[in-house]
């Protein structure tokens, strides 16, 4: 069946998004659309048809990982089994040396494109506060969890979960093994839970 004009093809957009995390991790934004097109299959006309700039592919690969992230709190379960998955993807994700790369070319990027920053904090890190701080909403309001302040308290899980790790990603240190991420995820989940029991 042929495309209707304007409608986007899945598996292209999953390249070109592929090909400029890749490009990005590697040379910052210093990559040219046409290098991203290129690695990508794809015409620049598809490419332009899709994101306007290297600021707008930033956002969606950022989005994507929030997702990504974030899908355990679309799940039924406990909230200390929900916060663990959370957790252990927060760690999975953001503790590998992939996505290190690819926050250090952001942020020195950043500096010469400030929007760039915002783009990717909004679409990625602070949507991912925002969907957790709703999921511990609705736990409150299901009696759960008693959180009065769900924005704060979903950035106390993050940063409580996440702890040095993060920064030891950035710095192009070894990451926490498996175990030691499953063990901090399920520690980290208890404690939380326990802290904000009704």
């Amino acid at each position: 069946m042929p495309r209707v004009r304007g409608q986007v093809d899945p598996r292209k957009d999953e390249a070109i998004l592929e090909a400029a995390g890749r490009l990005f991790a590697e040379r910052g934004l210093a990559v040219s659309m046409d290098e991203i097109a290129r690695q990508a299959g794809v015409s620049k006309q598809t490419l332009y048809n899709r994101y306007a700039s290297k600021v707008e592919i930033a956002r969606a690969l950022a989005a994507r990982r929030s997702e990504v992230i974030s899908a355990p709190l679309r799940q039924d379960g406990p909230p200390e089994q929900v916060l663990e998955a959370f957790a252990l993807g927060l760690l999975e994700k953001l503790g590998c040396a992939e996505h290190a790369d690819a926050l250090r070319a952001a942020a020195m990027a950043a500096v010469e494109v400030p929007e760039l920053g915002q783009a990717v904090y909004e679409a990625g890190p602070g949507d991912g506060r925002r969907r957790l701080a709703a999921w511990l909403e609705d736990q409150t309001r299901a009696g759960l969890l008693a959180i009065d302040e769900p924005e704060q308290a979903a950035e106390m899980f993050s940063g409580m979960v996440l702890g040095h790790g993060h920064l030891r990603a950035l710095l192009g240190l070894a990451p926490l093994p498996p175990e030691a991420a499953r063990r901090r995820a399920r520690a980290c989940a208890a404690r939380f839970v326990r802290a904000f029991a009704p």
